[in-house]
């Protein structure tokens, strides 16, 4: 289905809704997952999202960038996520993640996370086909690639200009082999959005695909 100028983003909300509910009546935590290439405003939704959360309590906010072992850890770090944390939240209603400190480049804390508190994730890698089958929805974001990349050099700066072919390298191949856009429940395409201003204007050929 696709929602254009009038609700852009009716689709997305009702879907987080009926996820929420889902997961709440069959008695497990709700998983959240949000994917996309960088720049796509993935962290502005995720911020969004759990400010609009449709239910009773504040759902735990993961952010990939956190937990990826250096600038060659996209893989690394999607599989970690499953291995860690989606998948025992499933199984046994808790899970972990393993913070990774940037400046020192080396592991740091292990971060719990309880069964009970919804979950949402943020970053490229997440909509792996295994994260995938442990998550109530999944939500791919895309974006005009000039566009995207302007976004996130304004937002970070010479750090990743430095590291972007190499980060953009590692996203292609996760996305030719798992196919995250097709495996998504939701794709936004926010091209036309300005992401400084918040995803709450959302100006007219914004389309969601639900």
């Amino acid at each position: 289905m696709r929602r254009s100028a009038d609700d852009p983003l009716g689709a997305l909300w009702s879907a987080v809704g009926r996820s929420v509910a889902d997961a709440t009546a069959a008695g497990h935590t709700p998983v959240i997952l949000i994917d996309g290439p960088s720049g796509a405003g993935k962290s502005t939704l995720a911020d969004l999202l759990i400010a609009r959360w449709p239910a009773e309590g504040r759902p735990r906010l993961v952010r990939m960038d956190d937990l990826y072992p250096g600038w060659d850890g996209l893989d690394a770090g999607s599989e970690a996520l499953g291995r860690d944390l989606l998948e025992p939240l499933r199984a046994i209603g808790a899970g972990s993640w393993q913070r990774w400190n940037w400046a020192g480049r080396h592991p740091s804390g292990v971060e719990l996370v309880a069964g009970g508190e919804p979950l949402v994730v943020e970053g490229c890698g997440t909509l792996s086909r295994r994260n995938v089958a442990r998550a109530d929805l999944a939500v791919w974001l895309e974006a005009d690639d000039v566009l995207r990349k302007e976004r996130a050099l304004a937002r970070d700066g010479a750090t990743f200009a430095a590291e972007w072919d190499r980060w953009q390298a590692q996203f292609d191949r996760f996305v030719a082999r798992e196919h995250p856009r097709a495996s998504a429940g939701v794709v936004l395409d926010v091209s036309g959005l300005d992401l400084p201003g918040g995803l709450t204007d959302v100006p007219a050929g914004t389309t969601v695909e639900s």
